[in-house]
């Protein structure tokens, strides 16, 4: 394809769809030229360097969370509301925690995904500073309960592009955690527990378990008129 005929907007969603196939170490310009069926300086025409284009696709999945209307819905409503749709969108992305950790994110998506936040806990009730604050705090706390997901969702990324066995590898590394907790009865309780999938835990009731209890916390030092720490 030409690079006259190509646009930013298809270069960064194919990008999107090798970022989610193979994480960040598997994007390349070859590579994603190959996808578009273009030349690999038809890429850079576009968008200057790899990292841009990380951060240009970073940007973009920001804007699939459906931002709730705040005119319908409680405030505590809508910030979960933007909390799930966060935590969704990270787990679809397994990349973009690594990303985040690289690079500096923003752009329109994730402007409008913050802007959306500051005004659900301003509604609220919340101070400018207390706002910021409580936004940052859901946002924290959402990208710290997909970690888990998204590790293994990168770490089969990265079996895979070694063309290793993925289940085979899975079920040494289960293995070698079993014999571990072998010598901490708490541990060993619930690693028996969780074989059994009908009392194993869901990551959604974790999820949602603190999610509750951060949104609870908020909601109780709005009530005390008790301002965040600063």
């Amino acid at each position: 394809m030409p690079r006259d005929t190509l646009t930013k907007e298809q270069i960064v969603l194919a990008a999107i769809e090798v970022l989610d196939a193979e994480g960040v170490n598997g994007l390349n310009m070859r590579r994603l030229g190959a996808q578009l069926g273009s030349a690999a300086t038809a890429m850079y025409y576009h968008v200057k360097s790899k990292d841009k284009l990380v951060v240009l696709a970073a940007d973009h999945v920001f804007g699939e969370i459906k931002l709730p209307d705040l005119g319908a819905i409680g405030w505590r409503e809508a910030a979960a509301t933007l909390a799930r749709g966060a935590h969704a969108m990270i787990t679809r992305h397994f990349w973009l925690i690594p990303a985040m950790s690289t690079h500096l994110i923003y752009g329109p998506g994730k402007a409008r995904y913050d802007e959306h936040c500051l005004a659900v806990y301003e509604t609220a009730g919340f101070s400018d500073q207390d706002a910021d604050q409580a936004a940052a705090t859901v946002l924290m706390f959402v990208i710290g309960a997909a970690q888990g997901e998204v590790a293994e969702s990168a770490w089969r990324a990265q079996v895979r592009r070694a063309g290793a066995d993925e289940e085979q590898q899975l079920r040494d590394i289960i293995a070698h955690i079993s014999e571990i907790v072998q010598e901490f009865p708490r541990l060993r309780a619930r690693t028996t527990l969780s074989v059994d999938a009908t009392t194993a835990q869901p990551a959604e009731a974790t999820f949602e378990f603190g999610l509750h209890a951060l949104l609870d916390g908020l909601q109780a030092r709005l009530a005390a008129g008790s301002p965040c720490p600063r």
